[in-house]
């Protein structure tokens, strides 16, 4: 699946969540275009016409593009009405019968890479719950594209002719991590393969033995070994993926024994060797 692709993917499960956790009728954004002060609207959810499909939002024009100019959450209750705006893409907002709107960035190490929409067809507040809501379905979107940037950057420099430094390993291993515990969140089952290949990759340019070499073990018990490699304890590797620390602690015993280790640690350096993790 192409980069662009996969982040759009993102986006269009935030925006169902955001749905789903809020019950705001309507939800859509976009990324910021390559190059250029603008996001383009490219996915919608709960729309009932296509006026806000494909729309570029230039930085400082009406909602987005003030978040964009921002960097900073915005809302307005009525938005054909609202002072605190320019009303360039008016229009487009009233084909679709949207009166409360609001707008949260996606920042990427403090620069806006996208803005995130939910919108009422009344003018009414949106309280912080939807507030937080919003900003909690941005935060997915950030982590996944940090991830991506993460695994690109980290596969670039396996494939160095010498090999990354002990201090890139680090970072190798760190995003391996990440996106191990990323990919257990991914509703999207291609997007899910994508990232664990991605994974395998990272794993595979560590070791000159062949993947297969898994010592049989479960996609959780490397998911497990993959945060404690970074030296999480079992509450925030629990906290990271989504499990008990009781869950975790027995998933580790598991890939301990299979591994033939003693220690977490010994577990860890087994599992590299196997070529399981980077």
């Amino acid at each position: 699946m192409a980069a662009d692709a996969a982040e759009a993917v993102e986006v269009r499960g935030a925006l169902v969540r955001l749905r789903r956790a809020t019950g705001l009728p309507v939800a859509f954004g976009g990324l910021v275009e390559s190059g250029r002060p603008q996001i383009r609207i490219s996915e919608l959810s709960g729309h009932e016409t296509t006026a806000l499909s494909a729309l570029a939002v230039v930085s400082g024009s009406g909602l987005g593009g003030k978040v964009v100019a921002l960097a900073r959450p915005c809302a307005v209750t009525d938005y054909s009405v609202s002072r605190q705006i320019s009303h360039e893409y008016d229009g487009a907002v009233a084909a679709e019968g949207l009166r409360s709107v609001v707008a949260v960035p996606v920042v990427v190490r403090r620069r806006v890479r996208g803005v995130l929409y939910g919108a009422l067809r009344t003018a009414q507040p949106l309280g912080d719950r939807t507030l937080s809501a919003a900003v909690a379905a941005a935060r997915d979107v950030e982590q996944a594209l940090v991830a991506r940037d993460e695994a690109r950057a980290m596969l670039a420099a396996a494939r160095e002719p010498a090999g990354p430094s002990g201090a890139a390993w680090e970072r190798v291993r760190e995003a391996h991590g990440m996106l191990r515990s990323l990919a257990q969140r991914v509703e999207d089952p291609a997007l899910r393969a994508e990232l664990l290949d991605a994974c395998g990759r990272l794993a595979g340019a560590a070791s000159s033995v062949p993947a297969a070499a898994t010592e049989g073990l479960s996609p959780r018990e490397v998911d497990v070994l993959s945060c404690v490699a970074v030296g999480s304890t079992n509450a925030a590797a629990a906290e990271r993926l989504g499990l008990r620390p009781e869950t975790v602690k027995g998933y580790l015993r598991s890939a301990m024994r299979k591994l033939g280790a003693h220690t977490r640690w010994e577990a860890v350096v087994a599992a590299r060797r196997a070529g399981v993790l980077p």
